[in-house]
């Protein structure tokens, strides 16, 4: 037992441990000294439902405006007919190791081209543009802008003839408009018109009672029709001056201040309703912000906002780089030392997901919600073989759990229209979908066969629902999303098939995503990334079986097939296998690497239990490099940190944080000026990706304990974060100093065991307070810490076991070097918080 000593802590009557930090964030805001000339340069602005970017122009604003639901299309689900006797014949094919004759066959089945009966999914489109023209603005000088990511909030200031105008633009989190206001230093100083545009073909804009109205129909695409009905309306409100109106556009003369609120919606409800009513929505939006005075809204919407944001912060040193602009941050991140801007990137990707993921809304697309195109690349929909997965990293670690929600309902949905899918292509009960889906919850092939052939994605998307689980303890979400983990474990129990060697139970036909083994060859049978997938489901029904105390039979079944998955398999390179045949190049560089999936985000391949095939993930990384899209980075990110290499980490982010250039083509991601990511063009899962990363170099709680600080680079020496989340509800603030844990506090919202691991030559002080002691004003209590032994009793922590894996007798392993570390158990209180001190 370590030595124990007391300590006073001082409390607030709310509960809040008052502490005075060294370090404070220092940077919160994206900041340029000039206006946007294009999009890439725009700032993001939202509140969920209601997106734009915002372009800060001084002789003309331009704000593009996006609805989460304005997509092409219309209610329907895209599965072929008559296609299940062709997946038998393809079953067969793979079995005789017919390759390209499956590959082929497959093709024909699921063309390239969308056959005209069905289609490939819908694109999400931009609602249009809204313009703020400006009279004898043109020689402005002294010009800045900003992104308040503390406040959600976009700023532009600049001078013109001596008069100072300012511009204030938020996405209201409290009322669901956007609003734009405007003032100036010099009464009667506001001179300009408010007008728009919109791409789609069926629209209207004209001016009615002082407002701008814009209405539109969705695009048609493929063999469906654009049914969503859409209208905007912007509300100029003035203070002093005049307002006038033409037949499309709004004059403001000579005002002091002007408050412009802009409402949009659509008529959808649901994936298969579209009876809502578009204009009673924008006017009850409207009315409800109309009613209300300017700050009283600012300050609602910053609490609501705060509310999510707030829960963590990061500080990582700064230095004089802070004081630049951020794109010059940005272009001169890899010769310069610039950790703030580390810990500014982690904080936007979360005010992305809290900007773009609100409760209620749909779930962040490829984009977030932020996109300026009716035919956007992928459609901007949602690619479930890694990118929507990638979008929601964040919500739980970084303490944004409320975030994950439209992603639990879209799976709620996808759990009814999946059912089709399962039923009419593989005759299988349950519920399945393939590598894409969009606002009409689509679930079969996208893309062709060549790409999607893919039945996994609904298995990867229900990883999410236990991961949440595991980090609320909320057993009610659990009950309420039975029987989305039921139906997705038997789907798999029905689709397996036994493999050509009769050896194992494997999905057939897949592909490992987007890769190929042959020229051309995509097709095939038990690859990795599935079986670790079918691994996940199959547990993760079982132990929800277990805890709910449901379907005992069906679960003793399900272990049964859970036995006969192939084991992982370490190839003739030293590497991970990707498929069940040793068939990996060593000179594949391919963005995907979805075999370690196993490593990130699942937690099967751990550097401690195994390392043997820690080491054949590490392999395989090496082989592929390092630079490739930006979701490709951002996925490194996390698994360099989950093999504890914090600097090949690093590097990565420093690769990401590489000025993406303005051409579209070619895979070379970095970082846009605005901060977003590019695959290229525009992706948001890079971001989210590096967020994600960011939080696992500093915390994991994946393997049965909670390890403080696994992966810290060299480059981030000193810094201290408060709020990341573990699993089993612990919430974690750490301080560290030259690279060594200074000051760790540990609040525990569902009570039990804690097991800490930390680096051997570190020694725990530790003292405790309980929020159940609140009317006291100091507390003196003492922490029992003991070694830990055996595994983790905290029911959150408990660990699936995994195969031995099987070793190509021509590899050779050289051994995966681990840190020397200890791990601590104490118990833990619901509501306690925990102090500790190292030595």
């Amino acid at each position: 037992m370590l030595k124990i000593i007391q300590h006073k802590i001082f409390l607030l009557a709310c509960g809040t441990i008052v502490s005075v930090s060294a370090y404070a964030q220092q940077n919160l805001k994206l900041t340029y000294n000039k206006p946007a000339e294009n999009w890439n340069e725009a700032l993001p602005i939202g509140n969920g439902r209601l997106g734009a970017m915002v372009f800060g122009g001084a002789i003309q604003e331009h704000l593009q405006l996006n609805e989460e639901t304005i997509w092409a299309g219309e209610p329907g689900n895209n599965i072929p007919k008559n296609t299940f006797d062709s997946i038998r014949k393809v079953r067969r094919l793979i079995n005789e190791d017919q390759f390209e004759k499956a590959q082929d066959l497959t093709n024909k089945t699921y063309p390239r081209q969308a056959p005209k009966n069905l289609n490939y999914g819908m694109p999400y489109q931009t609602m249009g543009d809204l313009f703020l023209d400006f009279k004898g603005h043109e020689n402005f000088k002294n010009y800045t802008r900003n992104l308040d990511i503390e406040k959600a909030i976009s700023n532009v200031s600049y001078e013109v003839n001596g008069v100072i105008f300012k511009r204030e633009i938020f996405s209201s989190f409290a009322d669901n408009v956007i609003m734009i206001k405007l003032t100036s230093s010099k009464k009667g100083s506001l001179n300009f018109s408010i007008n728009a545009s919109t791409p789609h073909k069926i629209n209207s804009i004209f001016t009615e009672k002082n407002q701008l109205v814009i209405n539109g129909t969705s695009g048609s695409a493929d063999n469906k029709i654009g049914k969503i009905k859409f209208k905007t309306v912007a509300v100029p409100v003035l203070k002093g001056g005049k307002l006038t109106s033409s037949k499309d556009k709004l004059e403001i003369s000579n005002a002091d201040e002007v408050i412009i609120y802009v409402s949009i919606a659509t008529n959808f409800k649901k994936y298969n309703d579209l009876s809502g009513n578009p204009d009673a929505r924008v006017s009850d939006y409207l009315n409800k912000a109309l009613s209300k005075k300017y700050n009283d809204e600012f300050k609602a919407h910053v609490k609501k906002y705060q509310k999510y944001f707030k829960r963590v912060s990061l500080n990582l040193g700064t230095t004089e780089q802070a004081k630049k602009t951020t794109d010059i941050r940005i272009k001169e991140f890899g010769t310069s030392s610039d950790p703030d801007l580390v810990a500014l990137y982690f904080q936007f990707g979360r005010y992305l997901l809290i900007s773009s993921s609100q409760q209620g809304t749909q779930p962040a697309n490829l984009q977030g919600i932020w996109n300026y195109q009716l035919n956007p690349s992928w459609d901007s929909k949602y690619t479930v073989n890694i990118n929507t997965e990638m979008n929601y990293w964040p919500a739980e670690n970084t303490n944004l759990s409320e975030m994950h929600e439209p992603l639990f309902d879209m799976i709620q949905d996808l759990s009814v229209t999946g059912k089709e899918s399962a039923k009419e292509m593989y005759k299988a009960r349950g519920w399945n979908m393939h590598h894409n889906t969009d606002l009409w919850r689509i679930t079969g092939v996208v893309d062709g066969g060549f790409y999607g052939m893919w039945p996994m994605g609904g298995a990867w998307l229900t990883q999410h629902v236990w991961d949440h689980y595991l980090y609320t303890g909320d057993k009610e979400f659990l009950k309420k999303n039975y029987e989305v983990l039921k139906g997705c474990a038997l789907f798999y129990l029905d689709v397996l098939q036994q493999d050509s060697s009769k050896k194992y139970l494997v999905v057939s036909p897949s592909m490992s995503p987007e890769n190929k083994y042959f020229k051309n060859v995509s097709i095939t049978a038990g690859t990795t990334m599935d079986n670790q997938l079918v691994f996940d489901v199959f547990n993760n029904f079982i132990n929800t079986s277990k805890i709910l105390n449901q379907d005992k039979n069906l679960s003793e079944e399900i272990k049964i097939a859970l036995s006969k998955l192939p084991p992982m398999q370490i190839g003739q390179h030293a590497q991970l296998q990707e498929w069940l045949t040793d068939m990996d190049r060593t000179d594949d560089k391919h963005r995907h690497i979805s075999h370690l999936y196993g490593l990130f985000p699942s937690g099967q391949i751990s550097p401690f239990r195994n390392p043997d095939l820690a080491e054949a993930a590490k392999n395989s990384m090496i082989y592929r490099g390092d630079k490739s899209t930006g979701w490709s980075m951002g996925w490194k990110v996390n698994w360099w940190a989950r093999l504890l290499d914090g600097n090949r980490a690093f590097k990565l982010i420093s690769d990401q944080l590489t000025p993406a250039p303005l051409e579209t083509k070619g895979q070379s991601g970095g970082t846009y000026p605005n901060l977003l990511d590019a695959h290229p063009p525009f992706q948001i899962d890079g971001n989210f990706g590096c967020t994600s990363g960011i939080a696992e170099m500093l915390l994991h709680s994946y393997d049965g304990y909670i390890y403080l600080l696994p992966a810290l680079p060299d480059a981030l020496p000193n810094g201290s974060v408060k709020g990341l989340k573990a699993r089993g509800g612990f919430e974690i603030d750490m301080d560290w100093k030259n690279s060594k844990l200074t000051k760790l506090t540990v609040k525990s919202t569902l009570g039990g065991n804690a097991r800490i691991r930390i680096a051997k030559d570190l020694k725990l002080v530790t003292s405790r307070t309980s929020a159940t002691n609140l009317k006291k004003s100091t507390v003196n209590t003492e922490t029992q810490l003991m070694l830990a032994k055996g595994e983790n009793s905290n029911e959150y922590y408990q660990v699936n076991s995994i195969k031995i894996p099987l070793q190509s007798n021509k590899s050779e392993l050289k051994g995966f070097a681990v840190p020397e570390t200890e791990m601590f158990d104490f118990k833990t209180e619901k509501g306690g918080i925990y102090i500790f001190t190292t030595y």
